[in-house]
């Protein structure tokens, strides 16, 4: 069956870095879409950003955008998030997500597959 698990969440200080990693299996990799939403405590999930099957665009959020890198490894079926400059407004769950459209889309509605979500806390 299809699985994508995040790892690599925890508490990081305000400014520091975290790396969120999706591996990914039960279907193939390079032909899905691929992005990172979260959800802060009390709030409705978001996009974050997202990348495209070759891994040679990508597309962020206004609020990451700067501070955050999505790439992945298609050899590995591995996602990641690279997070810098981090606030306490990062602070949430971070899931990432499939789609088999060609396109990266801020709706998660449109994605078929989603991970379980990662815990990320900034502390001020």
């Amino acid at each position: 069956q299809v699985q994508l698990v995040e790892s690599g969440g925890g508490l990081v200080q305000t400014g520091g870095s975290l790396r969120v990693s999706c591996v990914v299996s039960g279907l193939t990799f390079t032909l899905y879409t691929m992005a990172w939403f979260r959800r802060a405590p009390g709030k409705e999930r978001e996009f974050v950003g997202g990348i495209s099957r070759s891994g040679s665009s990508t597309f962020y959020a206004d609020s990451v955008k700067g501070r955050f890198t999505i790439s992945r490894d298609n050899a590995k079926n591995t996602m990641y998030l690279q997070m810098n400059s981090l606030k306490p407004d990062d602070t949430a769950v971070y899931y990432c997500a499939g789609t088999k459209l060609g396109y990266i889309d801020l709706m998660p509605t449109t994605y078929d597959y989603w991970g379980q979500g990662t815990r990320v806390i900034v502390s001020s």
